[in-house]
């Protein structure tokens, strides 16, 4: 859950404010060193150089934690040794320990503990409980799931982040429909993979940064205004003065930046989109 600081004295205005996380559900303060490998940043630059993501770079520096996204070791059952924060995502990891002794990272559900039992199963029926992974064939309708994958034996995709959770609303012709976090309905082939329940760590979203060198912390770059540019950095740049009217508002590339759909008409999955997401 999230706290405030009420209980301590503001030594600086931005401190009034800032809320962050109480980890009373973590159970482990470092990671599993060989579930963990280097993690390069970026700075937002693809393999050629060139900025793809504006706004990124700096940050503290983090390990990146290897998840078990496919949930591919069938009918073994695991045990929850411990919950650990993660860095790389804002919802929790689970270690499991399965039978044979081998050790993996999961998403963490919410209401997780440690000693709690999980197994996943491709063709078995296996019970449908907070934690275990299936494909979608099996789950019932109405139930909530996360962690799906959007193609078989990919990895689960979709619906990982904290407080996340998709629900299932019918099946046909062998396609389960999806009711996804933005609100989109969307169908998923029956024999792709999904795990039970939500992703845990709800109160993620009541957390407030406080203060610039916080988000800078986290690698995140100062947002500029285009406005606030000159005209040959921005379509809205420049002028003696704000300009009252003016045009709408536009990325630097000039595609509008208020509701304007950017998906492509005969994108071929978009047959399976039965509802778009509102924009």
């Amino acid at each position: 859950m999230a706290k405030n600081n009420q209980n301590q004295k503001a030594y600086t205005p931005s401190r009034r404010y800032m809320t962050f996380s109480d980890f009373s559900d973590i159970t482990k303060k470092t990671p599993e060193r060989k579930l963990t490998k280097p993690l390069k940043k970026t700075g937002g630059r693809n393999n050629l150089g060139r900025i793809t993501m504006r706004r990124r770079g700096g940050g503290h520096k983090r390990k990146y934690r290897i998840i078990d996204f496919k949930r591919n070791k069938y009918d073994m059952s695991a045990s929850v040794i411990a919950i650990e924060y993660d860095p790389n995502r804002t919802s929790r990891i689970a270690l499991l320990e399965y039978e044979d002794n081998e050790r993996r990272y999961i998403i963490a559900t919410a209401g997780m503990k440690v000693g709690d039992k999980l197994i996943s199963s491709r063709d078995n029926k296996i019970p449908v409980k907070n934690g275990n992974a299936m494909p979608l064939l099996f789950v019932p309708d109405g139930m909530l799931v996360h962690n799906i994958e959007f193609k078989i034996g990919k990895g689960g995709q979709m619906v990982r982040s904290a407080g996340s959770y998709a629900r299932i609303m019918a099946k046909e012709n062998g396609k389960i429909t999806l009711r996804l976090p933005s609100g989109e309905m969307r169908m998923v082939d029956e024999r792709c993979m999904a795990t039970i329940g939500t992703v845990g760590n709800r109160k993620h979203e009541n957390i407030v940064l406080g203060k610039a060198g916080r988000s800078r912390w986290l690698g995140r770059r100062p947002k500029v205004r285009g406005v606030a540019m000159n005209p040959v950095d921005h379509p809205m740049g420049g002028g003696e003065g704000r300009t009252s009217g003016g045009g709408h508002p536009v990325s630097p590339w000039g595609t509008p930046s208020k509701g304007y759909r950017t998906r492509k008409k005969n994108k071929p999955s978009n047959k399976f989109i039965v509802k778009r997401r509102k924009p």
